[in-house]
């Protein structure tokens, strides 16, 4: 099923678990086994791209974080904190066969509105879209890839219009 998936990102040592009926998949930030679905099959993925390509650490990244809109219930993907657990970047992510519209755009601008991050990223698994705030705090622009977390500690700065 979900695991013979091929993705846009590397491969890693993947494992699983559950039932046939119900599979799981180990998830090395909650420590343990969540439910395997197309989405979270791009997002294990994507967090291990992060700590193992990117240097992201494991212990700054966090899955499935709550958000309260007044009585709203909100839920982001992953979230990346800094050093002062301040949000610097949120991930929403998507099964491969959903298309990254405009729509999963305003989603990821929901969730931001109440964090206030640096940078913004979608995926699918299949193509990714990174965004960096724009100099001056005057929205995001697209970028080509996210940083190594050694720049991000360094302090990229907001790019330039």
């Amino acid at each position: 099923m979900t695991n013979d998936l091929r993705l846009n990102l590397p491969p890693y040592d993947v494992r699983l678990g559950g039932t046939k009926e119900r599979p799981t998949i180990f998830d090395m930030l909650r420590r343990r086994y969540v439910a395997l679905t197309p989405e979270e099959w791009v997002r294990q993925h994507f967090v291990h791209f992060l700590v193992d390509v990117k240097g992201y650490p494991a212990t700054l990244l966090a899955n499935e974080v709550r958000l309260q809109v007044g009585d709203k219930q909100l839920r982001a993907d992953t979230v990346l904190y800094d050093n002062r657990l301040r949000p610097r970047m949120v991930i929403e992510y998507k099964a491969s066969h959903i298309a990254l519209t405009q729509r999963v755009m305003e989603q990821i601008s929901a969730y931001n509105r109440l964090l206030d991050v640096d940078y913004l990223v979608v995926s699918n698994g299949i193509q990714h879209f990174y965004c960096q705030r724009r100099q001056g705090g005057d929205g995001y622009a697209f970028i080509d890839d996210i940083p190594a977390y050694s720049e991000l500690e360094a302090g990229t700065e907001p790019i330039e219009t």
